[in-house]
């Protein structure tokens, strides 16, 4: 069974920083996708960024704001969040596919963590 733990959210104000970090466990596997999702109160989860093997990918939101990186040899996947609006309030997950698949920005996602929570006062 894979496990992914999300750590780092937490209150912060407007123009803030922070750095999510979501690390695996359990049985070792292959993903050529890791991704951070996020799902605000009354809304559905969306897409934030995907990293493949080779590429990145960013909702159009946060675009120069955030970086998404990870370390392939742990599959963990990391989320620098600068510049933080009050419209990136939410639980923030990570999430893996199993094995390779084609589109990273599509998915499926296979594995999901519990989600951290993000608040961003004004």
């Amino acid at each position: 069974q894979v496990q992914l733990e999300e750590s780092g959210g937490g209150l912060v104000q407007a123009g803030d920083s922070l750095r999510l970090s979501c690390a695996s466990s359990g049985r070792t596997f292959y993903t050529n996708c890791m991704g951070w999702f996020r799902q605000a109160p009354g809304k559905e989860r969306e897409s934030v960024a995907v990293v493949s093997d080779d590429s990145t990918y960013y909702a159009d939101s946060v675009k120069g704001r955030f970086t998404i990186s990870r370390d392939n040899a742990k599959n963990t996947v990391y989320l620098q969040m600068n510049s933080l609006k009050p419209e990136d309030t939410g639980v923030y997950y990570c999430a893996a596919t199993n094995g390779y698949t084609r589109y990273c920005n599509t998915g499926p996602y296979d594995y999901w963590g519990q989600g951290t929570q993000v608040t961003v006062s004004s």
